[in-house]
């Protein structure tokens, strides 16, 4: 199963025979305990910080206990920051939020547990890896 933002990425999903919503990671409509795992690769860094802790509460809350968590994202480095990133070529620009390691483990640490972090590249922009489990009951 698979969410975006954009209909048209649902439906190209869709097209391939992939179960895929149009929702906003605020709005995510499937009942609590849903997934034993999410993975989500790149899009995080397009939530800004101020909503960062929110979007993370409700996938914990979709997420069954001893669930798994994988968080991927570019950040770290020299790039920090939110905003439009000068280097990106779609028009309009796209909302970035690059994190540093520490904030982004951070915000991890407020609601998973942290089973592996590491980062791949060593360029000013690379890419930040999180294994995460929900705990509780």
């Amino acid at each position: 199963m698979a969410v975006d933002l954009s209909p048209a990425m649902v439906a190209l999903c869709r097209e391939k025979g992939v179960e895929a919503h149009a929702m906003d990671f605020l709005s995510l409509d499937f009942a609590p305990g849903s997934f034993d795992a999410v993975y989500a690769l790149n899009c995080l860094l397009h939530v800004p910080n101020s909503d960062l802790p929110a979007v993370m509460d409700t996938i914990h809350t979709l997420m069954r206990p001893g669930g798994l968590f994988y968080l991927g994202v570019y950040g770290g480095g020299s790039v920090t920051g939110e905003g439009p990133f000068e280097k990106d070529d779609q028009r309009p620009p796209r909302f970035f939020s690059f994190r540093s390691d520490e904030q982004l483990q951070e915000y991890a640490r407020r609601t998973f547990e942290v089973v592996d972090f590491h980062i791949v590249g060593a360029d000013e922009l690379r890419f930040q890896s999180l294994t995460l489990r929900r705990s509780g009951v």
